[in-house]
Parts: C-alpha cells; sequence; structure tokens
C-alpha cells in the first residue's frame, strides 16, 4: 500500500515538474522579441529582381539563336522558376508570422497565385516574342502594325484573348492573392515592445530595393487599385492595432515603408508622363499609371 502511494506521488511531482518546465518554456516563448526576417526579406528582394525584373530583360540581351522563337527562351525559365520561389518564400513568411494565420485561406491563396502566374507564363512569353518581332507595347492589340493586317480577321481576337488571359485574368490571378498574403502576414506584425518600433539598418538597406520593385509591378501589372487598397488596408490595421497598445514590429515597419515610398514613387512617374498623349491614348480613364515598357517601345527603342 505504500509502495503505491509513493508511486502516485512520485508521478505527481513528475507532472507538477513537467508542466512547469513546459508553462516557463511558453513564457520565454510570448516574451521572446520578434526578429527581423532578413534572410527571407533579403531572397525575396532578390528573387523579384532577378527572376521577375530581369526575365525581360534576359529575353532581350541574350542572342535569339541560343533560343529560338519556337522554344522556351531564358525569360520563360525564369518565370519558371520564380512561381516556384516566389510560393515557397511566401510559405516560409507565413510559418514564422507571429499571428496563427487561416490556413485554408492562406492555401487557396498559393494555389491562385501559382495559376495566375502559370497562365501570365504562357501569355507574357508569346508577348515577348512578338515584340521582337515588332509589336508596339504602348499601342492597344488592333493598332499594332504587325496585327491589324492579320488574315482571317478572327486572327485579331485570338490575340486580344491571348492579351486579356496575359494582362488580366493572369495579373488578377497572380497579385490578388500576392497582396493579400502579405496583409495576413502583416495582421500578425506587432508587438508590446518599444524597441521594436524601429528597424534595424538591415532593413533600411533592403527598403529602397524592395520599394523599388512594388513600385515596377504596380506601374507594370497595372494593380494601382489592388495595391492603394491594400496599403489602405494596412494603414487601417495600424490604427486600429494602437488602440489596443500595440505597434508595427520591424517587419511591419520594413513593409509599411516599402508601400509608402512605392506610392511615392508611382506618383512621381504618373506627374512625369502626365501629358504623354500616346500613352494617355493607351492607358484611357481617371487611373493612368503607364507601363515601364510602353515607355521602353515608345521612347527607348524606337531611338535606338
Amino acid at each position: 500500500m505504500q509502495a503505491t502511494m509513493r508511486k502516485r506521488q512520485n508521478s505527481a511531482m513528475q507532472a507538477s515538474a513537467f508542466h512547469t518546465r513546459h508553462g516557463s518554456r511558453e513564457t520565454e516563448t510570448s516574451l521572446k522579441k520578434p526578429q527581423f526576417h532578413l534572410d527571407l526579406w533579403f531572397y525575396f528582394t532578390v528573387q523579384n529582381w532577378v527572376l521577375d525584373f530581369g526575365r525581360p530583360i534576359v529575353m532581350i540581351i541574350l542572342p535569339l539563336e541560343w533560343f529560338p522563337l519556337n522554344k522556351p527562351s531564358a525569360g520563360d525559365y525564369f518565370h519558371m522558376a520564380y512561381n516556384i520561389i516566389t510560393p515557397f518564400l511566401l510559405l516560409k513568411l507565413i510559418e514564422r508570422s507571429p499571428k496563427t494565420l487561416p490556413r485554408s485561406a492562406v492555401y487557396l491563396c498559393i494555389i491562385t497565385f501559382v495559376m495566375g502566374a502559370s497562365i501570365h507564363l504562357v501569355g507574357d512569353s508569346i508577348n515577348h516574342r512578338l515584340i521582337l518581332s515588332g509589336y508596339q507595347l504602348h499601342l492597344s492589340v488592333r493598332e499594332n502594325p504587325i496585327i491589324k493586317n492579320l488574315k482571317p480577321a478572327s486572327l485579331i481576337d485570338s490575340f486580344e484573348l491571348l492579351y486579356y488571359y496575359d494582362e488580366n485574368l493572369g495579373h488578377c490571378m497572380w497579385y490578388v492573392p500576392f497582396f493579400l498574403i502579405l496583409f495576413l502576414y502583416f495582421t500578425g506584425c506587432f508587438t508590446h515592445l518599444k524597441e521594436e518600433r524601429k528597424m534595424p539598418l538591415s532593413a533600411w538597406l533592403l527598403v529602397g530595393p524592395s520599394a523599388l520593385y512594388y513600385w515596377y509591378l504596380v506601374t507594370e501589372g497595372q494593380i494601382f487599385i489592388l495595391y492603394i487598397f491594400t496599403f489602405f488596408a494596412m494603414t487601417a490595421t495600424v490604427m486600429h492595432q494602437k488602440r489596443k497598445g500595440f505597434v508595427p514590429d520591424s517587419n511591419g515597419l520594413f513593409l509599411l515603408c516599402s508601400f509608402s515610398i512605392a506610392l511615392g514613387l508611382v506618383t512621381v512617374w504618373v506627374a512625369c508622363l502626365w501629358n504623354d498623349k500616346v500613352l494617355r491614348k493607351k492607358y484611357p480613364g481617371v487611373i493612368y499609371v503607364p507601363e515601364p515598357w510602353a515607355f521602353y517601345t515608345l521612347h527607348i527603342k524606337d531611338s535606338q
């Protein structure tokens, strides 16, 4: 009987010690300061510049003999790598979020992102081959010299469908989940710690390239409305969390600064091209945000 009582006491003491150690670990985890994800943001910035922004540049620079027009180009391989690496980095970013995010929403966003980027891969690949054949991005599909004289005329409708998949559907399915994931991640980037109100030097070094890439994304992707809504949602989240006593941590500040600077760059870009009549015709309407590659084919390529 005494042996049984001793065993019960020992097991109770062990359980108590386990819970004490486990509780202390949880306390340490909750008190641990959030760290700036330098590795992920660095990889994210580099691959965006190399695989996305550098994609059309590589297609123009490399000789056509290396990549025939009926085969995938170097830019296409860059796009394929982007479609694989970017979702992986987004998932790793979500994993490091201090806040538990809805998995179903994240998975749906990633799936939609991959599908949209893949649609864009096909459309953009053909689009850049058309550029090498004389297609002018500052003109509409039907106004392009190499398109408007096609016979039968129904072929023009096919090229307009291709343009729709590339510039409209592909961009929508690509960028909407992309910015939604960034926003979901941002909602978890808040802390009580005053030390996290400022960014480390490494974050400041990445803000410039990151903001410049977002400028390119907004202008070339024609997603100003989506971008500005995301920015307003982030700002509203900051105001809401501030009432609760929370402030953005270094990762949240990094996103806010990148988005703010990018918005300023877009404003300057639009102001510089405000009176361009040709681009005005290509981009009618209230929201006028010309694409950089349309500017290239109009003012740079033709002058070379």
